[in-house]
């Protein structure tokens, strides 16, 4: 059975106007649960992530700072948010989904966060919506209990998994691969193990192309057991962010080609959502649900 990690958590008010769509966490599954890719049993409501597993990951003058509500104005603004006790919740809560979801996977080969991919987190600061890193953290579960080896995480959103990358700088454990918008944020950009920077504009045949010769080539050279994927929809033609012209079937498409690798493998993977941010709404939630039905769709 495919297990989805979601909490009314996931859905905060923020200010009007701003431009994270934090509905999509409410809307996403009502459309998987109408159109029948899922029924209730799927979902599951993770509880808050512990200190210590926090800690693991981040630096505890950080955490202490965001758990106290004492972030610099400057920091905030960095984050993007407006930092809340609910807010700071929801990260905990949000995080703890991803690390339940890859003890999920390695019982039925995938497990899915509504939320999450919040590849912008560093280890001791936020940015870009992204306070804690739900996929640092889930990969130091599963390396620290060993129940994984070697994570290769593959990051698909269209901005580049800059905090992933630091975060794992000089831990040859985990390998990141992040294929992002060459020109888009991060204006400056960390290292991963191997990064694809992809021209304004670029369309479904030559992004398909790309990501399908270099993950066989990862897979074979890099060995995984375990991936974590970043299944950001903010690639697509319609996103007022991405700059690419990847269409929705080609968007589908890479989640294909990620999921099938993956299951064909043997590879237990987790994805979480990342961004979206396509003025029409339809798109967005599209996209995002095309992840969930093709990963019914292969594995089950």
């Amino acid at each position: 059975m495919l297990k989805v990690a979601w909490s009314p958590a996931y859905v905060l008010p923020l200010p009007p106007n701003h431009r994270f769509p934090m509905s999509k966490y409410e809307l996403l599954p009502e459309q998987l649960l109408h159109e029948g890719t899922l029924r209730t049993e799927n979902f599951f409501e993770p509880s808050p992530l512990s200190e210590m597993q926090i800690v693991r990951t981040h630096e505890a003058a950080y955490w202490n700072r965001l758990k106290n509500l004492q972030l610099t104005d400057r920091e905030a603004r960095r984050a993007g948010f407006p930092i809340t006790e609910a807010l700071v919740n929801r990260e905990i809560q949000i995080a703890n989904g991803t690390v339940l979801c890859a003890e999920f996977a390695l019982e039925h080969g995938v497990a899915m966060n509504i939320a999450g991919g919040t590849h912008h987190a560093f280890t001791g600061r936020g940015e870009g919506f992204c306070l804690l890193n739900d996929i640092a953290i889930a990969a130091h579960h599963l390396l620290d209990n060993g129940l994984a080896s070697k994570v290769l995480v593959v990051d698909l959103d269209v901005h580049q998994g800059n905090g992933t990358a630091q975060i794992f700088r000089d831990d040859p454990r985990v390998f990141t691969f992040s294929m992002h918008g060459a020109n888009n944020y991060p204006l400056i950009k960390e290292n991963s193990d191997l990064d694809i920077g992809l021209s304004d504009g670029t369309s479904d045949r030559f992004y398909l192309s790309t990501l399908d010769r270099n993950l066989k080539t990862l897979l074979e050279q890099v060995e995984p057991d375990f991936i974590f994927f970043q299944s950001g929809v903010d690639i697509l033609d319609t996103d007022k962010l991405g700059r690419l012209a990847v269409t929705r079937e080609g968007c589908r498409e890479r989640d294909r080609m990620v999921l099938h690798a993956a299951k064909a493998n043997g590879i237990p993977l987790v994805a979480s959502m990342g961004g979206g941010y396509s003025p029409d709404f339809r798109d967005i939630i599209e996209a995002h649900a095309n992840t969930y039905r093709m990963a019914q769709e292969i594995y089950f």
